[in-house]
């Protein structure tokens, strides 16, 4: 998924702000970045229909939301690229990992061990 810069970040305050109005998202840049109220709005509507954003009118404005976390969203991506690289029989999450953990430090290579235990007893238990 192409994401631009300003749609990159708008998702990062979401992950940090529970929900927003344009206005809001708007204020919170204005200092940071400039950008006109009109260009928040876009990039929020663009976000809602690629499915990264909820939204729900409240009076005349809508209140967004992030739609996903942002380790569901990084999962996702993941997922997106292998897949344009490996054949269906392949399987692309185990070499995306295997290519990734090679430059994890030990203390980084236990906590994804603990994080896996966690999501096999969660599985178990569903």
């Amino acid at each position: 998924m192409n994401l631009g810069e300003l749609e990159k970040a708008a998702l990062q305050y979401f992950w940090s702000h529970e929900e927003a109005d344009a206005k809001q998202v708007h204020a919170y840049f204005e200092t940071k970045r400039g950008g006109s109220l009109n260009t928040i709005q876009s990039t929020l509507d663009r976000l809602f229909k690629k499915g990264l954003l909820k939204r729900e009118k409240q009076g005349y404005a809508y209140v967004y939301r992030q739609a996903m976390s942002k380790d569901a969203f990084i999962g996702e991506l993941v997922a997106d690229v292998t897949k344009d690289f490996f054949k269906p029989t392949e399987n692309a999450l185990h070499a995306a990992f295997t290519s990734m953990s090679s430059s994890l430090s030990d203390d980084e290579l236990s906590e994804l061990e603990t994080l896996i235990e966690q999501q096999r007893n969660n599985a178990r238990s569903e």
